[in-house]
Formats: structure tokens, C-alpha cells, sequence
């Protein structure tokens, strides 16, 4: 039996509430805990939150998704994690904050051009660039709960290592995703961890839009190790 830590984006962990029954049918412990949200959190408040959760558990896979793409690699670094999976993920570098992330890889721009390339206006929408490809009842799910608060230190505190951490690391693209288009991920992919990103058919919030595909393509990583 193999454990699944999943480390939520911007949100809160109930993003994984379709995924977790997903994994736990396949034999599988999962932790999906609910990162802190007080100002002086940040990286290390974060980080500590997902190691406390998988605690002495073993044959770890580290699921992070988006923002939780600065969490995922410290974890590794503190645990021995046999895989880390990128979900649209955010990728760091050394001493970069995820506040100065945006700006540094183009984020935004890129976002825009791929609206206007594609025939939306290129002014951001929740629900345009989220929730396009989820089902309908789950946006209306999604639109009960109350949008939990980021630590303002996440957004400023400087990833720590030095390097990646040296443990196996896949990158899923959602190549539906609106938020980070595909163009630009791939660019982001290949530039700061010099791998090919694998590819599902997805916009950026796959766990919602598409949980039974997602736990497929997280076992069949496990089985290539």
C-alpha cells in the first residue's frame, strides 16, 4: 500500500475531495491536508503542515498542484519521497517567491495572448479560466464553500533549496488549461527542470474536471518506477 500526499494550489483541500476516494480504491492512504492560512505561515509553515501529515508513512508520492508547486520540492527535501507529480504546477527557482514567479516566467502575458488567440476577452474570469471543463455540479459545490484565505508569506518568502530535490519528478500539462496555457508551461517545464512534460487532457483543475483519468495517470507513474 502506497500513500498519496496531495498538496492543494491556491484554495483550499477540499480541491482533492473527488480524487481521495479515487486513490483510497486503489489501496491506497492518502493525506490531503489543509494548509495554514495565518500571514507568517509561508513556505515553512506550509512545508511543515504536509510533513506532520504523512508523518512515518512510506512509499510517498507527492501530488502539488499550482502554487502548491513551491511546497511539494521542500517536502522531498525533509522526507524520503519515492516520486513528486506537478499538476499545473508553479516551478520555483532558487530564491524566487511565488509573488515574483508571475513576472519572472511571463505568466500573465501569456495568459492573455493565449484569450485573445483563442477568441476570449483577455481580461481574467474565475470561471473562464478555472471552471470552463468542470461539471456542472461540481461548480455549483465548489461555489458553497468559502475561498479560504493565502498566507500573505507564502507570496513573499524566497524558495529555499538550491537545487531540486533529488527525487523523480513528473510534470502533468493540462493541455486544455487556460490559466497556464500549454505553450507556456512547456517553455516553463523545459527551462527550469530541462524535462518533456507529459500532457492530459484538461483545464487546470483536472481533480475536479476529471478524478477517475487523474488517479490513472498517477498509478501508471508509480508502475514506471
Amino acid at each position: 500500500m502506497a500513500t498519496y500526499a496531495l498538496i492543494h494550489g491556491a484554495g483550499d483541500a477540499s480541491y482533492w475531495d473527488l480524487l481521495v476516494p479515487e486513490l483510497r480504491a486503489r489501496g491506497h492512504e492518502v493525506v490531503a491536508p489543509q494548509l495554514p492560512s495565518d500571514d507568517e505561515a509561508g513556505l515553512a509553515g506550509y512545508t511543515d503542515t504536509v510533513v506532520s501529515a504523512i508523518g512515518d508513512r512510506d512509499d510517498v508520492t507527492v501530488v502539488a498542484q499550482s502554487l502548491g508547486g513551491f511546497t511539494g520540492p521542500l517536502v522531498c527535501d525533509r522526507l524520503p519521497v519515492r516520486l513528486l507529480v506537478l499538476v499545473a504546477a508553479m516551478v520555483p527557482s532558487p530564491g524566487e517567491s511565488a509573488g515574483e514567479w508571475w513576472e519572472n516566467t511571463g505568466s500573465e502575458p501569456a495568459r492573455r495572448e493565449n484569450e485573445i488567440r483563442e477568441g476570449r476577452p483577455p481580461e481574467f474570469d474565475l470561471m473562464t479560466a478555472f471552471f470552463h471543463d468542470v461539471p456542472e455540479d461540481v461548480v455549483a459545490e465548489a461555489a458553497t464553500s468559502e475561498q479560504r484565505r493565502e498566507s500573505e508569506a507564502m507570496w513573499t518568502d524566497p524558495w529555499p533549496l538550491k537545487e531540486w530535490p533529488d527525487v523523480p519528478t513528473r510534470f502533468l500539462l493540462c493541455r486544455n488549461d487556460r490559466f497556464f496555457p500549454a505553450s507556456f508551461m512547456r517553455r516553463v517545464v523545459r527551462e527550469r527542470l530541462g524535462i518533456t512534460p507529459d500532457e492530459f487532457d484538461s483545464g487546470h483543475l483536472p481533480a475536479l474536471s476529471r478524478p477517475k483519468e487523474l488517479a490513472g495517470r498517477l498509478e501508471s507513474y508509480r508502475a514506471e518506477l
